[in-house]
């Protein structure tokens, strides 16, 4: 199969496989109705825990990143590491842009996390985790964890030793595509008056 098709056969699987609204298919079965009518409107973990039910919530977020770290692992081992870098990046865009709901989705945090643990594993681990833990120790804000973390992945991959340029850029635009996702949280952010976690108004937006 030529360099062109097995990446667009990667593009494909991974939109699909990120497009499963698993968030809005466990609170359903749950009985909890529909996800996208609370909160943030998202289909993500962290609206999921706006229900209460945080085994939901962790649930949808191992599902999320499952479904990218999967797309991206499976395509490495076959294709090269180009071709799971571009499977994990189409789940991103699945998770959220997905077809079926009106590319109405998540806002990507859980897919990009996935994407990390399966393709670079240690350097993910190593940037992103503690980056995300360390700022929402401080603020209890995840949404500001979650922008603070996506500014330290790419150059901390690259100082890690990460010298793919498909790896690199990849996950420079990942990064730039969480801010796209976060928008209204940032302004939010400037304002004041994004939530924090634990307060009796809200809980984090995902």
């Amino acid at each position: 199969m030529p360099e062109w098709a097995i990446y667009a056969l990667a593009s494909l699987v991974g939109y699909l496989a990120g497009s499963v609204p698993f968030g809005l298919v466990i609170t359903k079965a749950a009985g909890l109705g529909d996800i996208r009518a609370i909160g943030s409107h998202s289909i993500g973990a962290t609206n999921v825990l706006r229900t209460g039910r945080k085994d939901l919530a962790l649930a949808t977020f191992l599902l999320d990143s499952l479904k990218a770290g999967l797309a991206a692992l499976g395509f490495s081992i076959v294709a090269g590491p180009e071709a799971g870098v571009i499977a994990g990046a189409s789940a991103f865009i699945g998770h959220c842009y997905p077809v079926w709901l009106g590319f109405k989705g998540g806002k990507g945090v859980a897919t990009y996390a996935g994407l990390l643990i399966f393709i670079t594993p240690l350097k993910g681990l190593l940037i992103g985790a503690p980056v995300w833990l360390g700022v929402f120790a401080l603020t209890r804000i995840s949404s500001l964890s979650a922008l603070c973390a996506a500014i330290a992945v790419p150059p901390g991959a690259y100082l890690l030793g990460e010298r793919n340029p498909v790896i690199l850029a990849g996950l420079s635009l990942l990064s730039v595509l969480v801010f796209w996702t976060h928008r209204a949280n940032i302004g939010r952010l400037l304002s004041g008056t994004e939530p924090r976690f634990g307060k009796s108004k809200a809980k984090p937006e995902e």
